[in-house]
C-alpha cells in the first residue's frame, strides 16, 4: 500500500484514486474565499476529499458535503474523512451530480470543483484515470447547471480550470446567472504562459478582481505568493 500524502493537519491516502493529489486542488482549497464564514460548503467530483478536507481545516462550517462518483474514490474519500480531525463535519455521498441534485433539497453557501477536464480525448492505458481527467464524466454544462440549483442565493462557486477554457466556461457560466467576481490566473513559472484560471462566482453582476499567480521562479524555488497561499497545508512550506 503507497504511503499517505502527509499535509500539516491531515493525511490523504490516494492508492484506489484515479486522480492523485496535484497542484490543482491544493491551490482551490487554498484560494476559495471563506470571508463570508460560510456554514454549508458542497465539493463536487471530491476524489480523495483533498479539497473538502482544506475547507474543514480553514473553516467553522457545520456541513461539509462531498459527492464523487467513481467507487473506489468514494471509499477512499470516506476513509480520508473519517480518519481526520474533522470527521464529524464531513460526508461524503457516492453519486453523480445529476442523481445528487434530484435528491437533495438544501442549498449551500460556497461550492468548490475541481473538474474532471481535458476536453480532447485523452488516453493513457488507466481507464479509471482518463474517465476522470475527461469532463465527458462531468461536462462544463452540467456541473454550472448543477451549481446554479445548489447554491445559494448569496453563495459563492469557486473551481480551478485550464486557461484555454476560462472565456468559454465564464460565458457558459452567465447562461445559468452565474456572474464571474473574482479570477486568479496561474502560470507554472515567470517565463511560461497562464496553464489554469481560478474563478469565483456569484448570483450578482459585479466588476471581478483580477490577479496573477506564479508558483516556482525555478524549479523548486516557490514564490513568495504561492507559498503564502500554500503554507498553511504543505509540510514544506
Amino acid at each position: 500500500m503507497s504511503s499517505p500524502f502527509k499535509f500539516k493537519q491531515f493525511e490523504v491516502h490516494q492508492d484506489r484514486c484515479a486522480m492523485k493529489i496535484g497542484t490543482d486542488g491544493v491551490l482551490l482549497g487554498a484560494w476559495a474565499s471563506l470571508e463570508s464564514q460560510p456554514d454549508s460548503i458542497l465539493d463536487i467530483g471530491a476524489g480523495t476529499g483533498l479539497i473538502a478536507l482544506q475547507m474543514a481545516q480553514r473553516s467553522t462550517a457545520e456541513t461539509i458535503d462531498a459527492i464523487e462518483l467513481d467507487e473506489s474514490a468514494y471509499e477512499q474519500c470516506v476513509e480520508n474523512f473519517e480518519a481526520s480531525p474533522w470527521a464529524d463535519r464531513l460526508f461524503c455521498y457516492h453519486a453523480g451530480l445529476d442523481e445528487f441534485m434530484d435528491e437533495i433539497e438544501d442549498s449551500y453557501d460556497l461550492i468548490v470543483s475541481n473538474p474532471p477536464f481535458y476536453s480532447e480525448e485523452v488516453t493513457s492505458g488507466d481507464a479509471s484515470r482518463d474517465k476522470a481527467r475527461q469532463n465527458i464524466s462531468l461536462p462544463f454544462n452540467e456541473l454550472l447547471e448543477g451549481v446554479s440549483k445548489l447554491l445559494s442565493e448569496n453563495g459563492l462557486f469557486s473551481v480551478i480550470i485550464p486557461f484555454k477554457e476560462e472565456i468559454q466556461f465564464v460565458g457558459l457560466a452567465k447562461e445559468f446567472g452565474l456572474h464571474l467576481q473574482r479570477i486568479t490566473r496561474v502560470k507554472g513559472n515567470p517565463n511560461t504562459d497562464f496553464i489554469r484560471s481560478m474563478l469565483e462566482f456569484c448570483f450578482l453582476e459585479t466588476k471581478p478582481e483580477i490577479d496573477e499567480l506564479t508558483i516556482e521562479l525555478e524549479r523548486q524555488q516557490y514564490t513568495k505568493d504561492y507559498i503564502s497561499l500554500t503554507k498553511a497545508f504543505y509540510l514544506k512550506m
